[in-house]
């Protein structure tokens, strides 16, 4: 699949399990197998020879803009020729076979309606097979970010559409619960989290991460290719592993692991991950719901902030990219998030005028709904919890007896319910932060009398402030979301407020490209410079 039918595929399909439309049922009764066009025949050789002879800038364009042609012009709504169909084009090459599986499944499952448990067990199988054989250490190419990226991002996708799928159990035929039944086995979590660590394992690539912090590595300089005549297939598929670990986590609610799986690679800083616009924004959107739902607010609200400020400045780059759809839910959905973020934990000293701008166009009535806690705010935090969630699956299959019934709403129900708990919990917390805000110091006495509570419920009601307004990072230290703190000196609460510390240095940029703005009108001729 090409960036584009990973658009269609891994990245469109994030949130959603339907195909792309169909121009009918029938196109699949005219699919003959063994029909390869000249065109395809020749995609097939010169792809070969491009990875043989280890040209990343030809395999990348093939692989971009190739294989989506060749998808549109022959095989809009069915299938690839099979791998044996196009071997003798190939010289029956074993790796390039596995690969070239691996694009027939990726398309078959973008493209084509009503794939059958059998197909999904292969091609769970075809990347057992892919991933044993780089493992083994004996590959000895270079392949495109791009195409490792969706790699890694497709095998995370297909565990989770099989996930789904298996779950809905109440319209499928016998014959359909006999064949999962019998491929019971494929795309189990173990599975899919074991190869997810081999690869990382095996790559070292944290150790290489730890090296290049103090100068004995340039993986980031070279964006993870080799030129010393090695490989960077193993590396990367190790590097965008440890992403792929983290969305696996965040499906599965653990968001704790989820995090840590992430840790070596430092999303503070431009890396790697940054190169392939899906890997970026998937890495950050998965970041910060695991933030989000750890209460680590402030990581995911900086985070949130930085992504929708770069895609503001960057999308329309990618207007003519096949991704840009996507790209714009995901940007949507990051909003949402950074609404519901805002809405808990007050912090708009770290959001950019122009994010903030975008947030209140968005989400401006919805937040001020959101923080009177009624009936009302819990209906939009559902909706906009339910429109931005990643799409969570069971780890576990369901059990394949009669009453048949759908299971594959019941991990979202879960991390609702959680959710909304969270929500209710802070209920009474924002009536705190209003009083407090107002004070440097104010007795407990008086502050128990405004909010209509007895002294023991204030103390409750403080400490549990202090609670919900901490969390544990990845390090085990102890960290605040507040943008206040206080402290209770006997029966006085002392109300300390952050000071935010302003970057000057933004200010004189933005000044200097005002002034460089206007030299260039008087250049241009004829301007006339009004001082006020």
């Amino acid at each position: 699949m090409a960036s584009s039918a990973a658009a269609a595929a891994s990245f469109y399909r994030d949130r959603e399990d339907a195909a792309p439309p169909s121009s009918g049922p029938g196109a699949m009764a005219a699919y003959d197998p063994n029909y390869v066009p000249d065109s395809v025949k020749t995609f097939v050789s010169h792809l070969y020879r491009h990875i043989r002879d280890r040209n990343v800038y030809e395999t990348h364009q093939m692989y971009e803009g190739g294989f989506t042609r060749l998808s549109d012009r022959h095989f809009r709504d069915t299938p690839w020729p099979p791998a044996e169909a196009v071997a003798a084009h190939c010289d029956g090459d074993h790796v390039f076979l596995l690969l070239y599986r691996e694009l027939w499944f990726r398309h078959a499952h973008a493209r084509v309606q009503g794939l059958t448990p059998a197909q999904r067990a292969e091609s769970w199988d075809n990347y057992c097979s892919l991933f044993s054989v780089i493992l083994q250490g004996v590959v000895n190419m270079q392949l495109p970010n791009q195409w490792l990226w969706d790699m890694v991002d497709e095998f995370v996708y297909q565990f989770q559409s099989f996930c789904q799928y298996r779950a809905k159990l109440k319209n499928k035929t016998q014959e359909e619960i006999n064949l999962l039944k019998q491929y019971d086995q494929a795309w189990s979590v173990y599975g899919v989290l074991n190869y997810l660590k081999a690869l990382v394992e095996k790559s070292m690539i944290g150790e290489i991460l730890e090296r290049e912090k103090v100068g004995l590595e340039q993986f980031t300089a070279t964006d993870g290719y080799d030129y010393e005549g090695g490989s960077n297939v193993l590396k990367m598929l190790g590097y965008y592993s440890m992403i792929g670990l983290l969305r696996v986590h965040c499906l599965l609610g653990d968001y704790h692991t989820g995090l840590k799986c992430l840790a070596p690679i430092d999303i503070s800083q431009q890396g790697v991950y940054t190169t392939v616009i899906g890997s970026h924004i998937s890495t950050i959107y998965h970041y910060g719901f695991a933030s989000l739902m750890m209460r680590r607010y402030i990581d995911g609200i900086r985070e949130f902030n930085k992504i929708l400020l770069y895609i503001l400045k960057c999308k329309q780059y990618h207007q003519n990219s096949p991704q840009y759809d996507q790209l714009l839910k995901k940007n949507e959905q990051m909003y949402a998030l950074l609404a519901i973020c805002l809405s808990l934990c007050p912090q708009d000293k770290l959001i950019d005028e122009n994010v903030g701008t975008q947030l209140k166009e968005k989400y401006g009535d919805k937040m001020t709904k959101m923080h009177r806690y009624d009936d009302e705010a819990y209906a939009i935090y559902d909706e906009l919890f339910s429109y931005a969630c990643p799409k969570f699956i069971t780890a576990s299959p369901p059990v394949l007896r009669e009453p048949y019934t759908n299971y594959n709403q019941d991990a979202y129900r879960l991390q609702l319910k959680l959710f909304l708990y969270e929500v209710k919990q802070q209920q009474l917390l924002s009536g705190i932060r209003s009083y407090l805000k107002l004070y440097s110091t104010i007795t407990i006495g008086k502050l128990a009398k405004y909010m209509d509570v007895d002294e023991v419920t204030l103390r409750t009601i403080l400490m549990t402030y202090k609670h919900k307004m901490h969390s544990i990072d990845s390090d085990g230290k102890v960290i605040s979301s507040a943008d206040f703190d206080f402290y209770i000196d006997e029966d006085i609460i002392h109300v300390v407020e952050s000071k935010l510390t302003k970057n000057h240095g933004d200010y004189f940029l933005r000044q200097i490209l005002k002034f460089e703005e206007m030299i260039t009108q008087l250049d241009k001729g004829g301007a006339e410079l009004q001082i006020f």
